[in-house]
């Protein structure tokens, strides 16, 4: 899991479509960075919710951080997702 570094990254974007889970460590923020990137190489709002809260985390049912929750669906936990390998899942989950 994640250490902290700034648990203060939680940004309120309900409308996000993609959410990132995890502290906010290095590896959290660069998952959110390659989300942002995938979303845009689509032409899609490079809106990316980043989740710090520990018990909002856990009611996604993730164990590992960074998790990475598009739509509602949790569709990576415990790694970085490279931005192809995000666009991938945002194509097949959209």
């Amino acid at each position: 899991m994640c250490t902290s570094e700034n648990n203060n990254r939680t940004k309120n974007t309900p409308d996000a479509l993609v959410k990132v889970l995890g502290s906010g460590c290095k590896k959290c923020i660069r998952l959110e960075a390659n989300a942002k990137q995938a979303l845009a190489s689509l032409g899609m709002e490079p809106l990316v919710e980043h989740i710090t809260d520990l018990s909002q985390i856990v009611s996604y049912g993730v164990m590992a951080t960074p998790a990475l929750v598009i739509g509602q669906k949790v569709v990576s936990m415990g790694k970085v997702l490279r931005s192809d390998e995000i666009k991938t899942l945002l194509e097949k989950n959209l």
